[in-house]
């Protein structure tokens, strides 16, 4: 399945513009869209599901679990729309450094970091978690 593609004159697409006649104009969008689960999304989401508390994983990780090792970033935009946010924890996953996200879809990298804290996660600094004491081995 592919996603839905958007522009400017669709309804799910809200554009902010700005013009100055000395400057080029520009658009700033937000789109949303209702994406259909595609086979590899559920794959993400049934792998992201047996991530034990108190563990994480990173995106590359989910992807080669996924059979599909290149495709790191297609796990975080299965995150990012995932359909069962208290069911598939998807705050326990985090990039390669350990790095928590800085625009966590579901509230911010402060609610990902309470989250993980909350279940004995501990960082190395204020947005790295410490991937020596709770990457998940799988």
């Amino acid at each position: 399945n592919t996603l839905p593609t958007s522009n400017a004159k669709t309804p799910a697409c809200k554009s902010v513009g700005t013009f100055d006649k000395r400057k080029p104009l520009t658009y700033n969008f937000t789109v949303r869209r209702k994406v259909e689960n595609s086979g590899f999304f559920e794959k993400v989401y049934k792998i992201v599901e047996t991530i034990p508390v108190g563990k994480v994983a990173t995106y590359g990780q989910i992807a080669r679990l996924c059979g599909s090792p290149r495709a790191a970033r297609q796990v975080g935009w299965a995150l990012h729309v995932n359909p069962r946010p208290f069911v598939v924890p998807c705050h326990r996953v985090v990039n390669k450094s350990g790095r928590i996200a800085p625009s966590f879809a579901f509230g911010g990298e402060d609610v990902q970091r309470n989250l993980l804290l909350q279940e004995g996660v501990t960082f190395t600094d204020q947005n790295t978690v410490d991937l020596k004491k709770h990457l998940w081995e799988k």
